[in-house]
């Protein structure tokens, strides 16, 4: 990608079915016709959330979410009984094929101008990719920056390369946004504008299977400090760079893999609201 300055860039953050307040936040932004953005950054499930804004489906990404948290063949804590992940991540390719049809020609045509970036980090080195999916490729990028370790498949393969959840590596690609030429940027949170993160179950389990692959294990042991230092980032941006955020004023109802149709209903209409109040902040010169 190139480092035009001053590109307008926005950036949604991952969090499973937390991403049913991203979801809110596009949607009201589609209501009034608001998406001036130059460059799109998707983390995990802020890829799907992308997806649907980019192709201008309104509340089809929500409707997705809520198909996900019901259907049996994308969810279920049977198929550990037969060693399988608990999430079928490549369930999403029936979803956006033919349950919640995916507008990809529209998609493509609105980002043709402009960049796509969707996070994913390779099985390998444990380093951030910043993916352009194409026709051929976007779902396929989607669902790698969405495989979850030890909750779906743990891994998808993209151009031979093996690839995981973005947030594992760059769960708030702000700096690197910044070094690509960003000088103005609004971020989709997922989480409360300053809860710092603490190394979770996840981290250390992943610190110990992938003991053996030092890259990898130093991806799961200090992937916490990475998220915390992107924090520090936002909250002391350089002098060039104007930061807007839009995050729940406190933690959401759903989570990165608990869920149900009526936390996701109140966590969208959160993230709509929070949308529309951004809206009225510009109209106002507020912001």
């Amino acid at each position: 990608m190139g480092k035009k300055e001053h590109k307008k860039t926005i950036i949604v953050q991952g969090g499973g079915f937390r991403t049913g307040f991203s979801t809110g936040v596009l949607d009201a932004f589609q209501t009034v016709g608001y998406n001036d953005f130059e460059l799109y950054v998707g983390v995990s499930g802020g890829s799907i959330a992308l997806s649907y804004f980019l192709s201008e489906q309104y509340q089809k990404c929500f409707d997705a979410m809520c198909l996900l948290a019901e259907d049996p063949n994308f969810l279920s804590f049977n198929r550990m009984i037969w060693n399988q992940a608990i999430m079928d991540i490549d369930y999403f390719h029936e979803v956006a094929a033919k349950l919640v049809p995916f507008e990809i020609e529209k998609a493509l045509a609105n980002a043709k101008s402009k960049e796509l970036a969707f996070v994913m980090t390779n099985r390998n080195t444990g380093e951030p990719h910043y993916y352009h999916p194409n026709k051929k490729t976007w779902t396929d990028a989607v669902i790698a920056s969405c495989t979850l370790p030890f909750v779906t498949k743990g891994k998808h393969s993209l151009h031979g390369v093996e690839y995981m959840d973005g947030g594992w590596s760059d769960p708030l690609p702000v700096e690197w946004a910044y070094n690509n030429g960003s000088r103005e940027m609004l971020v989709v949170r997922t989480s409360p504008v300053d809860l710092k993160a603490n190394q979770s179950w996840s981290d250390y389990f992943g610190t110990f299977v992938f003991r053996s692959n030092e890259n990898l294990k130093n991806c799961f042991e200090h992937n916490h400090q990475k998220y915390n230092d992107s924090i520090e980032f936002l909250n002391n941006p350089p002098k060039d760079l104007k930061i807007n955020q839009i995050a729940p004023d406190s933690p959401l109802r759903a989570g990165t893999h608990s869920n149900s149709v009526s936390a996701i209903t109140a966590d969208y209409r959160h993230g709509v609201q929070a949308g529309l109040d951004f809206i009225h902040r510009i109209k106002n010169g507020n912001l």
